[in-house]
């Protein structure tokens, strides 16, 4: 596929244009009438001739608003393109194809993907982009504006199925824990679909991200039991710390000697204390501990 590259055209500003061609119809009507007053049928064809002039010309006029460019062509061939605002004056016979080039944005619909892992999500982002030369938006693809929300999507589903829903190792990257670098690597997805439409993609970011509702209640129960499980790591991890702590204090302080077994058996009793995840009840020995 031969690629059209956006080119600039000169165009003519079109208010004395308008100006002359109002003047010419203006003569082409007096003209007539005084012909057909004077009965001079070369005055008559004369002025039948300017208004018909008159009126092509008025195709060559048009207008080009702020954010917008007009892409020429004439008979199918590519003439250029034109993005100064306000109205404008070029050869009648060029066609006109207005672009906006303004920024705009949309929404992708709830897609449902499975992601690295296998299990299905539900996503949805949000796309920014721009028209950045509007040649190859008309001429490279048949309707730039489908365009961008299909490739959007497939580039969605590419990007999703790349990385897990969750993050199960220390700086794995992960849908729900990294959306910056995400995000990056949503709007590269779709900025190299779309390069060849003359799409410029400002922004991308995910809108809408969760488990399957057949699998949700599952994948909640798993991250709940993982919470518990880190938290009971970090629980033991301390409650082990302040053992090790109380028995050195005691030691250092000479408080108390105590033997293997009764060493295990305080050292049971703490760690019971510590890592419970209900209060105990105390048992006072006013006895020897032997």
């Amino acid at each position: 596929m031969s690629e059209i590259r956006e080119k600039n055209v000169k165009s003519i500003n079109g208010i004395p244009f308008l100006i002359l061609l109002l003047g010419l119809l203006a003569l082409a009507a007096f003209l007539f009438l005084t012909g057909v007053r004077g009965d001079a049928a070369l005055r008559i064809l004369g002025g039948v001739g300017l208004f018909i002039a008159s009126l092509f010309c008025f195709s060559g006029l048009y207008k080009v608003e702020p954010n917008q460019s007009a892409v020429l062509s004439l008979f199918g061939k590519y003439i250029g393109t034109v993005r100064t605002p306000g109205l404008r004056f070029n050869n009648p016979f060029y066609s006109k194809k207005k672009v906006s080039l303004r920024v705009r944005n949309f929404e992708s619909g709830r897609l449902k993907v499975n992601e690295l892992d296998g299990s299905p999500i539900e996503i949805a982002a949000i796309v920014v982009w721009e028209v950045s030369d509007s040649a190859e938006a008309v001429f490279n693809v048949d309707s730039y504006e489908s365009f961008v929300q299909i490739q959007s999507e497939a580039a969605i589903r590419a990007m999703a199925t790349s990385y897990p829903y969750d993050q199960h190792e220390e700086g794995q990257i992960s849908l729900r824990s990294h959306p910056t670098e995400i995000s990056e690597r949503l709007k590269d997805e779709i900025q190299d679909r779309l390069a060849q439409a003359g799409i410029n993609v400002i922004e991308a970011r995910i809108s809408h991200l969760a488990y399957s509702p057949e699998i949700a209640q599952a994948m909640l129960q798993r991250q709940q039991a993982g919470a518990i499980i880190a938290a009971r790591q970090k629980i033991v991890e301390g409650a082990v710390g302040m053992v090790e702590h109380a028995l050195d204090e005691l030691s250092a302080k000479g408080v108390v000697e105590l033997d293997d077994e009764r060493r295990a058996t305080m050292v049971s009793n703490l760690l019971v204390v510590l890592c419970s995840d209900r209060a105990t009840q105390p048992v006072v020995n006013t006895g020897t501990i032997y």
